[in-house]
C-alpha cells in the first residue's frame, strides 16, 4: 500500500468508530490512570524505600507497565494519545482536526489533574499539594526535548513498520527513558502539568513548567520534521 508522506497510511486514527465526545472521554480517563499510576508509584516507591535508585524503578516499571495496557485498550477508540505533544504531531499531518487536538490537549490536562488527586485520596494526602521540586536549566530542558524526541520517533516509526506493536514499543521506550534522561522523561505537558500539583516523589515546581512544556513541544516537532524526511525516502529503480 503506497504511504503518504513515507509514513504508514493505515493509521489507528483511519478506523476509529468513536464520537468524539468518547474520545475525548478515552483520552481524559487514559490520561488520569496514567498520572494516578505516576503519582501513585512514586508515593508508594518513596514509602517503601529510602534508596532514590530503588524508588525510581518502582516508579519507571509500573509506568511502562500502564501504558501497555492503556495503549492497547484505549488506542482504537481515540488514539491513546494521553499527551498534547502527540496530539500535536497528529494535527500536524492532518490526522487529527486543529479543533479537536485543543479538545484532545484539554481533556488530558484535566484527566492529568484528576489522575494526581486521586493518587493523593489514595494515599490520604491532600488533594493538591504543590510541588517544592526544582526541575529547571539547560540540561534538564535538553533532557526533555530528547525525551519527547524519542518518544515521537518511536511512535511515528513504529506505526510505519510494526503498528500492532505500538502500545509494548511506548512502554518500553518510556522504562527506559526514565534511566537515561536526566529529567526522568516526563515527554508530556499534560502529565507536568498534572505532576505540579503533588509535593511527593514525581513532583515538579509549578514554575519550572514553561521550560519543560516548550522543550517538550520542540522534541515533538523536531521528531515529526526528521520522520517526515527519513521516512519520506524512495529507492529508485
Amino acid at each position: 500500500m503506497e504511504a503518504r508522506d513515507g509514513l504508514a497510511a493505515l493509521h489507528w486514527s483511519d478506523i476509529l468508530q468513536f464520537n468524539l465526545s468518547r474520545r475525548l472521554l478515552a483520552e481524559a480517563l487514559g490520561t488520569a490512570i496514567l498520572v494516578a499510576t505516576v503519582v501513585g508509584s512514586g508515593i508508594m516507591a518513596d514509602r517503601l524505600s529510602d534508596d532514590v535508585a530503588v524508588s525510581l524503578l518502582g516508579n519507571t516499571l509500573p509506568t511502562g507497565a500502564i501504558l501497555v495496557v492503556l495503549i492497547t485498550c484505549l488506542g482504537p477508540v481515540s488514539g491513546a494519545h494521553f499527551n498534547p505533544a502527540v496530539s500535536l504531531v497528529f494535527a500536524l499531518r492532518g490526522e487529527l482536526k486543529a479543533s479537536e487536538a485543543g479538545l484532545y490537549t484539554v481533556a488530558q490536562i484535566l484527566g492529568g489533574c484528576v489522575g494526581t488527586i486521586l493518587a493523593h485520596a489514595m494515599f490520604e494526602l491532600p488533594l493538591v499539594d504543590a510541588s517544592q521540586t526544582i526541575r529547571t536549566g539547560g540540561a534538564q530542558w535538553l533532557a526533555e526535548a530528547v525525551a519527547t524526541f524519542g518518544l515521537l520517533f518511536t511512535i511515528l516509526f513504529g506505526l510505519r513498520f510494526k503498528s500492532d506493536a505500538i502500545p509494548v514499543l511506548v512502554g518500553l521506550y518510556i522504562t527506559a527513558a526514565y534511566w537515561f534522561t536526566a529529567s526522568t522523561s516526563f515527554a508530556n505537558p499534560a502529565v507536568a502539568i498534572a505532576r505540579s500539583l503533588t509535593d511527593t516523589f514525581s513532583g515538579i515546581r509549578p514554575l519550572d513548567l514553561p521550560g519543560f512544556i516548550l522543550a517538550e513541544v520542540a522534541g515533538a516537532v523536531l521528531a515529526l520534521a526528521f520522520a517526515t524526511w527519513f521516512l519520506g525516502g524512495r529507492r529508485q529503480a
